[in-house]
């Protein structure tokens, strides 16, 4: 072999060791840049899926003598083809329901799926609260009616789909954008909420 010849192929094999070691670093990078897109995708998607509340918003009793046992985090299960997006809590027909929040009925409705529901705002008319498949309404309530917490809005039922035999309460928190829509809210699962309700109740 040539001096000029061993020259030329020791030329190609520099760099061809120079390409093979680029080659792993350019993708390491990129693998990194991957990486960090799709937490940051996951992320977002999971604030716009279930948003939480502000701090300083605190509920109070939903159901008289209600205990964290009682509750069962349904918020992601798929009810009917759909996410549930709020949690149902097993009662007895007639069991008072309590507003977790001081505000303003906003509708009082009766659908096929929810029954009887009661849309409650808080007063900066921020969240939604929304109560379904009761068995009736208090008798005082009306729409544009303003309530304070623990005020008795309904009775537990099984009105709308729910199953006879299985009275509970859909309870659901939707955040309302500036035009108040709350079919447009976005839902904000309520267990969380409720277990921090009843780890901080005071004592009596």
């Amino acid at each position: 072999m040539s001096e000029r010849h061993f020259r030329f192929k020791r030329k190609q094999n520099s760099k061809s060791l120079q390409t093979s070691t680029r080659t792993p670093t350019a993708a390491f990078v990129i693998g990194l840049i991957l990486t960090a897109a799709v937490a940051a995708a996951t992320a977002m998607d999971s604030n716009e899926v279930s948003p939480k509340m502000s701090s300083s918003t605190a509920i109070s009793a939903l159901i008289d003598g209600l205990k964290v046992s009682d509750l069962r985090d349904s918020f992601n299960e798929l009810h009917n083809g759909h996410r549930h997006e709020a949690i149902d809590i097993m009662r007895p027909h007639g069991t008072p329901v309590h507003a977790v929040i001081r505000g303003t009925i906003r509708r009082i409705f009766h659908s096929r799926a929810g029954g009887n529901t009661i849309y409650e705002f808080d007063d900066n008319s921020e969240y939604c609260y929304y109560y379904a498949h009761l068995d009736k309404y208090a008798g005082h309530l009306y729409e544009g009616e303003h309530v304070s917490k623990g005020d008795v809005l309904g009775y537990v039922g099984s009105s709308g789909d729910a199953a006879p035999n299985a009275p509970h309460l859909h309870f659901a928190i939707f955040r309302v954008g500036a035009d108040k829509f709350w079919w447009k809210g976005i839902p904000i699962d309520p267990y969380p909420i409720l277990v921090h309700s009843i780890d901080n109740k005071p004592s009596t």
